[in-house]
């Protein structure tokens, strides 16, 4: 499987994701870029999930659809010709992290999949749906992960 490197111009790899991207701060999706898809992709797919959450697994953000030339989504802005799903706050688009007040540091998988085809989920998926999905159709994938903590 190719991979496809998707970056931040506001964090780093594995570094704090800014407040401002936060449900305690502006709660705006980050911008994140992101390298060619190969050939033969059908559509993009990004989702941004928290395993460390409570309950398990945290659905943050999903987008499919997601015009596979694109290299890219600004700040606080859907991906080009993507499909906003509901998160896991309930809303529709980006719901940045707000970890329960003095759990340690939240992680923040960040997840561009390269598709041979159009995806196809349920109405209300959650993070186990999507993967469950994509594994068989996925071309290539790239992976950024940001940390948050509430104290």
């Amino acid at each position: 499987m190719t991979e496809i490197l998707l970056t931040s111009p506001v964090f780093a790899d594995h570094a704090e994701i800014p407040r401002r991207y936060t449900g305690e701060g502006e709660d705006v999706s980050p911008p994140l870029t992101w390298t060619a898809a190969p050939r033969g992709t059908a559509e993009l797919l990004l989702l941004c999930e928290d395993p460390d959450a409570p309950d398990g697994s945290f659905l943050h953000w999903l987008v499919t659809g997601i015009d596979p030339w694109t290299g890219g989504v600004e700040e606080g802005a859907r991906p080009h010709g993507g499909r906003s799903w509901p998160n896991g706050f309930g809303r529709d688009g980006w719901g940045g992290p707000l970890p329960p007040a003095g759990d340690g540091p939240h992680r923040c998988f960040f997840r561009l999949h390269a598709l041979a085809r159009p995806v196809r989920l349920p109405e209300r998926p959650g993070v186990a749906d999507v993967l469950a999905a994509v594994r068989d159709l996925t071309l290539a994938s790239g992976t950024l992960v940001g940390t948050y903590q509430r104290l």
